[in-house]
């Protein structure tokens, strides 16, 4: 992986802490995670008009990404309802690359060095000893075991289409034709989930997104530029590495939790940071 390559997916990984922050702040998860990802049409739309479509032979990929983000913005949702952001953030995302390397070997028939494997394992240990501090776990307190169970649920939906997205994008022809192609309705069937959940309470879930949508629009645009580089990204250098290395999302993520969100960071999460970090330099020098 070049260093441009590198720092891009740095910046992706800060982008991605900066929009989960965004719902972990949030009163209502459910309503501002649909709010995020369905604001993404007003932006994917013009993109698609510039980009043109992506190849046919991505549309399956694109079809079947878009099945797979309902379940995960379903995961997200319920990890943030029960769960801190230090501690179910860090497992959604840590879990995930070991998954995508044993996947992306298996289904995109790429290989990584020795030296890759260990980098990525490294990294994932990093991640999960993040998110297993005793504060964040104590904040979980009785809803400790839901907050657990969606974080790894998701940490397995997550692995599912980064594959997916990895191999889609390569046979897109341009990686932003496919990132819009992916938005512009990847939010829509969660907002309309999450209202039909609601009945005698849409008029109260519009008036909340009215007041917070200036704000998520934010979100929104971190969201898919976070994805849209990680995508690009996978273009140029193994899916497993591109995945593993926007994990340092859950280092931005302490830093954002903390300073913001008022969540503890003790000497655990320092020497997950550190670990991090080891796995980096590994993946880099891989």
């Amino acid at each position: 992986m070049s260093l441009p390559v590198l720092l891009a997916v740095l910046f992706a990984a800060l982008l991605h802490a900066s929009w989960n922050a965004f719902i972990k702040a949030g009163k209502d998860k459910a309503l501002d995670t649909a709010l995020v990802h369905s604001l993404g049409f007003f932006i994917a739309l013009p993109l698609l008009i510039h980009s043109g479509l992506p190849n046919a032979a991505a549309w399956p990929y694109v079809a079947a990404s878009l099945v797979i983000h309902l379940g995960y913005y379903v995961a997200l949702a319920g990890a943030y309802k029960y769960g801190d952001l230090g501690l179910t953030y860090p497992l959604m995302r840590g879990c995930a690359p070991m998954l995508v390397a044993l996947g992306s070997l298996g289904l995109v028939g790429e290989g990584l060095s020795n030296r890759a494997w260990a980098g990525i394992a490294v990294l994932c240990v990093g991640v999960v000893i993040l998110g297993l501090t005793r504060s964040a776990m104590h904040v979980a307190g009785a809803h400790r075991g839901k907050a657990l169970a969606f974080a790894l649920a998701n940490a397995v939906i997550i692995a599912l289409y980064t594959v997916i997205d990895g191999i889609g994008v390569r046979l897109a022809g341009d990686a932003v034709a496919y990132v819009a192609a992916l938005f512009l309705v990847d939010g829509l069937p969660f907002l309309l989930l999450v209202l039909w959940r609601r009945p005698g309470r849409r008029l109260e879930a519009l008036a909340y997104m009215r007041t917070r949508w200036p704000v998520a629009l934010m979100g929104t645009i971190a969201s898919l530029g976070s994805y849209g580089i990680a995508l690009w990204a996978m273009t140029r250098a193994p899916v497993a590495v591109v995945a593993a290395l926007r994990e340092t999302s859950v280092l931005f993520a302490a830093v954002i939790g903390t300073l913001l969100l008022r969540e503890s960071f003790g000497w655990q999460r320092a020497m997950g940071t550190l670990i991090v970090l080891a796995g980096v330099m590994t993946l880099r020098l891989g």
